[in-house]
């Protein structure tokens, strides 16, 4: 038989390759001390210096972070506020625009409530058969069960208008009356007059408020006329 041969794996690397053993024992000893060792402890230092810099770094970032201003100045910057800034600052407008009430000062031409005025309630205009505390239109209300003729004053027709701009002027007049009646207390007075009835039975009063009549204001602005017996064409 012939010799047997035996072939080296060619996936095994031979020891020849490799460069360190080329060298002697002593520097095969270097090169690993060099390589292997060094790369290790500088490795350490490096990741004790990161633990330390990283929260340093977040720290600094956090007391860097801009403070948002609010809607005007995220308008400015382009940025969208959010809701809850807008939320704050609808609500903050709708506050600044409610009318605020000094003793003594008349605003929209209606004086202010004094202590003497005693009559409260919420107006709205008058529907169906039951009425109780409504306005019928701008010189006739029910209040507390009771209907009220407004003695020194005369408005346009609403029920039976001549024609459409008495229709319209009969509609303001009612509106501007229940604002009136709705912005604070008032106070029922007799009749200056002496009457206290009209022919239809409904009772005849002056509606003040701070010692002003109610109906002095619609005067004022056009949607009714003084009371004098004569009736004004509104056509």
């Amino acid at each position: 038989m012939g010799k047997i041969i035996r072939f080296r794996n060619p996936r095994q690397p031979s020891r020849w390759t490799k460069a360190d053993a080329y060298a002697s024992r002593r520097k095969r000893a270097w090169f690993a001390q060099r390589f292997a060792r060094q790369p290790a402890k500088a490795s350490g230092r490096w990741f004790a210096a990161l633990m330390v810099i990283l929260p340093l770094s977040a720290f600094t970032a956090v007391l860097l972070m801009p403070v948002s201003g609010g809607p005007e100045e995220a308008a400015a910057s382009g940025a969208r506020p959010s809701a809850a800034d807008l939320a704050l600052n609808s609500a903050a407008s709708l506050d600044a625009a409610q009318p605020r009430i000094v003793a003594g000062a008349r605003p929209g031409g209606v004086a202010a409530a004094s202590g003497g005025d005693r009559e409260s309630a919420r107006f709205s205009l008058c529907s169906g058969p039951v009425r109780v505390t409504c306005v019928v239109d701008g010189d006739t209300i029910w209040y507390r069960g009771e209907k009220i003729r407004i003695a020194d004053l005369d408005t346009p027709e609403v029920s039976n208008p001549g024609c459409a701009n008495e229709a319209m002027m009969g509609r303001r007049a009612t509106q501007r009356l229940v604002t009136l009646l709705n912005a604070g207390p008032f106070s029922l007075k007799p009749n200056p007059e002496g009457r206290s009835r009209d022919k239809y039975g409904r009772t005849l009063k002056l509606v003040t408020r701070g010692g002003a009549s109610l109906g002095e204001v619609l005067v004022r602005e056009g949607l009714a006329e003084q009371w004098g017996g004569v009736r004004r064409a509104w056509c």
